[in-house]
């Protein structure tokens, strides 16, 4: 099983989830989500296998998020063109971004990666 980590190393969830993953011993590869976001079609099988809302891939609380009025424009969005504004700008995918292309997580909450990534 091959985990890639999406990561910003401004972000201090980063900073909590690279801990933990590393403290438990899980072995991942790590991505800088900014300067190496994932493709359109990378978000895609992620999203599909997530089986979340694809509006959860977007970090909410971030300031290119306010700055593009996405609150206004993702209801109105097609899947497509949000998969393609979210490869556009790491900036604006919820991270930490974890997956094996099975098993997806967003953000950090020590129980939800203890369950996707913890020892089987």
């Amino acid at each position: 099983m091959t985990i890639t980590a999406y990561l910003y190393d401004k972000c201090s969830t980063c900073r909590k989830a690279k801990q933990w993953l590393t403290r438990e011993g899980v072995p991942f590869t790590e991505v800088p989500i900014v300067e190496s976001s994932p493709t359109k079609e990378e978000l895609r099988a992620m999203w599909q296998a997530s089986g979340l809302d694809l509006r959860k891939f977007f970090n909410t609380s971030g300031q290119l998020y306010r700055e593009l009025g996405l609150k206004e424009k993702l209801p109105t969005m097609s899947e497509d063109e949000m998969l393609e504004l979210l490869a556009s700008h790491g900036k604006l995918i919820k991270r930490p971004l974890i997956s094996d292309k099975k098993t997806v997580t967003l953000g950090f909450d020590e129980a939800e990666l203890a369950k996707a990534w913890g020892k089987k």
